[in-house]
């Protein structure tokens, strides 16, 4: 199974469109910053097909759960929008990408 993540030079532009790293109002650890992780596992789960449950674990994408509640949150945020945007001005008309936000 191959992955694909974010290229290097696309991660600024998107990393800006995220939101900041929530802070729990009681306590407790603070997150880790694996919005990278979160997007890429999103990615790979919605150009796959496969249940949020089935995310591999090696694909060091974080667990399927986090993706899926990371991407309610972004949901809810606006983010998805915002992305899609993005994306849209960069690809300058070429639409033909390995997945769709």
């Amino acid at each position: 199974m191959t992955r694909q993540r974010i290229g290097e030079e696309l991660w600024p532009t998107l990393e800006a469109l995220l939101p900041e790293r929530r802070v729990s109002p009681r306590g407790g650890r603070p997150r880790v910053d694996e919005r990278a992780a979160a997007l890429n596992g999103i990615l790979f789960v919605l150009f796959t097909g496969i249940p949020w449950k089935d995310l591999p674990p090696e694909m060091d994408f974080g667990s399927g759960m986090t993706c899926s509640r990371r991407l309610r949150e972004w949901q809810d945020d606006g983010v998805r929008a915002r992305l899609h945007a993005a994306m849209l001005a960069r690809s300058r008309g070429n639409t033909r990408w390995p997945f769709i936000l």
